[in-house]
C-alpha cells in the first residue's frame, strides 16, 4: 500500500489540508495499474483542473518519487485558464527528469515565465506552446532530449535569435504555423543549427492537424510512398504521442520518399510552393521540359557535380492534386518559399506535411539558383576572411620583388580581392547590425535633442556627414559616426515638412532644401556651425529660391548649375543655382503628378521624371522639352526613378514593389526584380543603388523589410527586417539610402504605422553581426505623405 501512488498522493493532500484532485487520482490509479502489469506508466497533469492550493501536495509527491515509480509525466491544459506561473514552473522543475510532454495552449504567460522556462530548459521530449505572449524565440537552456517542438499559433512570434536551437541536438520535428515569422534568411540560418531536423512546418495541409506526412499525399495515388514505420507513434494519453525511433539513420527511414519523374509532375512542385498557379504553370514547365536544364550546384555552394533533369510529359495535364495551405506564417507567401527552404535545409524529409522527394529537391535547387544569391559577387562557397588573406599572402610571396605599377589589370584584381573579402564577411551572419540615430548631441554641448526626421541624404564627399530635414521644417547636419550635431538650421516661415534635400558637389558645404509648402532655400553649413543657429536666417549666405507649389523633390545637376523641382503637379521647374531664380516652367509633362525628377550623375542636361500616370520619361534639355527622348510604362503608378552611378541604367520603382531596371539609353527593360506585391495600393516603393551600382535596395511604406538584390542578375541576396521598440508598434520604410562610402551599408527612414509623426533613422551594416556592437533588434501608413518624394 505504501508504494501505491494514489495513496501517497492522498497522504500529501491530507498534510496540506486540501481535497485530492479527481483527475490526478484517476491518472495515478491508471499509472499504478500500468506499473503492476510492467507496462510504461505515465501521469497526466491537467493545469485547468488545479487550484492554487493543489500544487504543493503534487509537487511533494513528484519530488519524493523514485525512478521506478513512474516512467513519464505529461503536463497540459485542456481549456484556457489562469495559472499560477510560479507554482507551474516549480511543478515542471520537480517533474523535469520524468517529463515527456508539455502542452500548454492559449495561456496568458508573462514574458518572465517564458524567459525562465527557455533559459533553464526542460527534459521533455515533446513541447507544445501556443500563446500571444511569445515575441522572440530564445530557447538557450538545455533541451537536449527534445524531439518535437510545436509553436503553432504563437501569433506574436516575429523574431528568431541567432542561436535559439543550440541546445537541441535531437530535435526532429518543428512546427510554427500561424506565427509572424517573415524573414527566410534569418529563419533558415537558425534552423540550420538543428542537426537532426527532418520535418518542418510553417503551414499545414488542410487535412493535417499534427506533424507527419499527409496521408493524402503519401498513398500510391499521389506517387509518394511513405512507410508507416517512418513515424512510430504510441498513444499514452489523449493528445500525447511518444515518438520511438526505430533507427538513428533518418535517411534510411525515408529512403522510400524518392519520386519518379511522372510522379513529381502528378504532384506539381508548383502546387507545393506558395506562388500563384499562373506563375507556377508558366515558369516551371519550360524549365522541366528544356534540355538545357542543368544544375551547376557549385555556383551556389551546394556541391560540385552537375545534375541534369529531363521531363517529357505535359506538366499541366498531369497535375491532379492541389495543396491547400492552412494557418500559414507570412514567410509562406514569399516567392519560391518552398524551394528556398529545401535548398537551405537539405536534410528535411517533410515540409508543411508534404514529403520531399529527390527529384523535387533537385528542381528546388534549380529554382533557387535562378532567383537567389547564395553569396554576393558570385562566390561559390563560404570562406573566411583569414583564409582569403592567407591565400593572398602566399600568392604575393611567389611573385618577384619589384615596385608595383598602377595598371588597369592590377586595379581590377584589387577590386576582385575587395569583393572576395566583402562576400566572406557578408556570409558570416544573416543578422546584420542595426543602429538607431535618434538622440543627437549638440555641437554646443547642450542636452541631446530628439528630432522627427522626414528626409535625409548622405554627404557626397565627406563620409561622416549626413543631413536630414524634419517634420517641423528644421535642417540638421550630423556626424552619423558619433551622433554629434554639426549644424542646425531652424525652420523658415510656417512650420512645414522637409521633403527635398540635395548636397552640392562642387560646393560641399552647401545643401539645397525644399519643403512641402513650396519654399526652397540654399544653406551653407559653415555659417550655421560657426556662430550657432539663432541668427542664421539673418546671414547673407542663406539664399531663398522662388517657390514651387506642392513640392515633393529637388535635384541638382552634375555641374551645380541647374536644379529641377517636381511636386504634386504635372509640371517641373528649372532653377538657376547661382541666383535662385526659376527660369523655366515645363507644363503638363505627364498626365498625373510627378513625384520625383532626377538628373543624371554625369550629364548636366539629361534628367528623368517619374509620375503616378505609370510613365517614366527621359528628357534632354539640349533637344528642347517638346517631347521626351523616350517613355517607359509601369503597371502601377511610379513612385520614383534614379540613375545608376555610371548612368547606364535607370532604376524605376512603382507602387507595391514593382521594381525594374531599364537601359538608360533607350528605356528597354533590363531586369524585372520580381518582388512580390502586397496587394496594397498605398504601398509606395522606393529603390536605390548600393555598392557602386552592384546591388539595389528596395523598401515600401506598408512593409517593415528592405530587400537587397543583385543589379546584374536580379537575384535576391538578403532581406533586412526590423520591428518597433514595443512589440505591437510596427514601423515601415518611408525612405532609404545606401552609404556611398561603405559597401553593404545603408540607412532607413522608418515611420511608425499609427502616424508618420514618429520617425527614426536606422543605420544598417550588413557586414557586421548584431553581436559586434550595439544592435537595436527592436526596430520596426496610413498617411498620404508616404507617397511624396524620394
Amino acid at each position: 500500500m505504501e508504494n501505491n501512488l494514489e495513496f501517497r498522493y492522498i497522504r500529501y493532500c491530507t498534510r496540506y489540508k486540501v481535497l485530492p484532485v479527481p483527475a490526478i487520482s484517476d491518472s495515478l490509479t491508471k499509472a499504478d495499474n500500468q506499473r503492476s502489469r510492467k507496462r510504461r506508466s505515465s501521469l497526466k497533469v491537467e493545469l485547468d483542473q488545479l487550484k492554487d492550493a493543489d500544487y504543493l501536495p503534487l509537487i511533494d509527491l513528484i519530488n519524493a518519487m523514485c525512478s521506478s515509480d513512474l516512467d513519464a509525466i505529461n503536463i497540459c491544459n485542456e481549456s484556457p485558464c489562469i495559472i499560477d506561473e510560479n507554482q507551474t514552473f516549480s511543478l515542471m522543475c520537480a517533474a523535469n527528469q520524468k517529463l515527456h510532454a508539455v502542452c500548454l495552449h492559449d495561456l496568458p504567460f508573462t514574458k518572465h515565465f517564458l524567459r525562465d522556462m527557455f533559459r533553464s530548459g526542460l527534459s521533455c521530449r515533446v513541447l507544445k506552446l501556443s500563446t500571444s505572449s511569445l515575441h522572440k524565440l530564445e530557447m538557450v537552456g538545455n533541451f537536449k532530449k527534445l524531439r518535437k517542438l510545436n509553436l503553432d499559433f504563437c501569433t506574436s512570434l516575429t523574431t528568431i535569435q541567432k542561436d535559439p536551437f543550440s541546445q537541441m541536438p535531437n530535435l526532429m520535428h518543428l512546427s510554427m504555423c500561424e506565427t509572424r515569422l517573415s524573414n527566410l534568411w534569418t529563419t533558415t540560418a537558425a534552423l540550420s543549427k538543428l542537426p537532426s531536423l527532418i520535418e518542418l512546418r510553417f503551414q499545414n495541409c488542410l487535412c493535417c492537424q499534427d506533424t507527419g506526412p499527409c496521408p493524402a499525399y503519401s498513398g500510391n495515388d499521389s506517387g509518394f510512398h511513405v512507410s508507416k514505420n517512418n513515424y512510430h507513434a504510441q498513444e499514452t494519453s489523449q493528445d500525447f504521442l511518444v515518438l520511438e525511433d526505430s533507427s538513428p539513420n533518418y535517411e534510411d527511414q525515408f529512403e522510400s520518399l524518392d519520386v519518379h519523374s511522372s510522379e513529381l509532375q502528378r504532384l506539381s512542385l508548383l502546387d507545393l510552393s506558395s506562388n500563384s498557379p499562373d506563375y507556377l504553370i508558366k515558369e516551371l514547365p519550360s524549365m522541366i521540359q528544356s534540355k538545357e536544364l542543368q544544375v551547376k550546384s557549385s555556383e551556389q555552394g551546394f556541391g560540385q557535380e552537375t545534375q541534369e533533369i529531363d521531363h517529357s510529359e505535359d506538366f499541366k495535364s498531369t497535375t491532379q492534386r492541389k495543396y491547400i495551405s492552412h494557418h500559414p506564417s507570412p514567410l509562406c507567401f514569399e516567392k519560391h518559399y518552398r524551394e528556398f527552404i529545401l535548398s537551405s535545409l537539405p536534410q528535411l524529409l517533410v515540409l508543411d506535411n508534404l514529403p520531399v522527394g529527390t527529384k523535387e529537391r533537385k528542381i528546388a535547387r534549380v529554382i533557387y539558383s535562378k532567383h537567389f544569391e547564395y553569396l554576393p559577387y558570385k562566390r561559390q562557397q563560404e570562406v573566411s576572411v583569414p583564409r582569403i588573406l592567407h591565400h593572398r599572402e602566399l600568392a604575393s610571396r611567389a611573385l618577384p620583388c619589384r615596385i608595383p605599377s598602377v595598371s588597369r589589370k592590377s586595379s581590377v584584381h584589387q577590386r576582385s580581392f575587395s569583393k572576395s573579402l566583402l562576400a566572406a564577411k557578408l556570409g558570416a551572419s544573416p543578422w546584420p547590425q542595426l543602429h538607431r540615430i535618434s538622440e543627437i548631441s549638440s555641437f554646443k554641448n547642450e542636452e541631446s535633442k530628439i528630432f522627427r526626421p522626414r528626409q535625409f541624404e548622405y554627404h557626397p564627399s565627406n563620409s561622416s556627414l549626413m543631413a536630414f530635414g524634419t517634420l517641423d521644417g528644421e535642417v540638421v547636419v550630423i556626424n552619423h559616426e558619433n551622433q554629434k550635431q554639426v549644424a542646425y538650421m531652424p525652420n523658415f516661415g510656417a512650420s512645414t515638412s522637409i521633403l527635398g534635400l540635395c548636397w552640392l558637389k562642387k560646393h560641399p558645404s552647401k545643401v539645397l532644401v525644399g519643403s512641402d509648402n513650396g519654399l526652397l532655400r540654399l544653406y551653407d553649413i559653415n555659417d550655421a556651425s560657426s556662430k550657432g543657429s539663432d541668427s542664421y536666417h539673418q546671414r547673407a549666405n542663406s539664399i531663398t529660391f522662388d517657390s514651387f507649389e506642392q513640392l515633393t523633390s529637388v535635384h541638382i545637376n552634375s555641374t551645380d548649375e541647374l536644379c529641377v523641382v517636381s511636386g504634386c503637379t504635372k509640371n517641373v521647374a528649372m532653377y538657376d543655382m547661382g541666383t535662385g531664380k526659376r527660369f523655366e516652367l515645363f507644363n503638363n509633362l505627364h498626365q498625373e503628378p510627378i513625384n520625383v525628377a532626377k538628373f543624371a550623375n554625369h550629364s548636366p542636361f539629361m534628367f528623368a521624371t517619374s509620375s503616378f500616370d505609370r510613365k517614366v520619361k527621359m528628357w534632354d534639355l539640349r533637344q528642347g522639352m517638346i517631347r521626351p527622348c523616350y517613355s517607359a510604362i509601369s503597371s502601377r503608378g511610379n513612385v520614383m526613378a534614379c540613375f545608376s552611378p555610371d548612368d547606364h541604367y535607370l532604376l524605376v520603382s512603382a507602387v507595391d514593389n514593382e521594381v525594374k531596371q531599364l537601359l538608360a539609353a533607350d528605356g528597354r527593360l533590363n531586369i524585372d526584380f520580381g518582388i512580390a506585391s502586397s496587394g496594397s495600393s498605398h504601398n509606395y516603393t522606393r529603390s536605390y543603388y548600393m555598392n557602386g551600382g552592384d546591388y539595389i535596395i528596395s523598401g515600401s511604406s506598408d512593409e517593415h523589410v528592405v530587400r537587397v538584390c543583385c543589379a546584374q542578375t536580379g537575384r535576391r541576396l538578403r532581406d533586412v527586417h526590423f520591428e518597433g521598440r514595443v512589440s505591437d508598434k510596427s514601423m515601415f520604410v518611408q525612405s532609404l539610402r545606401s552609404d556611398p562610402f561603405r559597401e553593404f551599408n545603408m540607412s532607413i527612414l522608418a515611420s511608425y504605422g499609427q502616424s508618420n509623426s514618429k520617425c527614426e533613422i536606422i543605420k544598417v551594416n550588413l557586414l557586421a553581426s548584431n553581436e559586434d556592437g550595439e544592435n537595436d533588434v527592436q526596430l520596426q501608413r496610413s498617411c498620404s505623405s508616404f507617397s511624396l518624394g524620394g
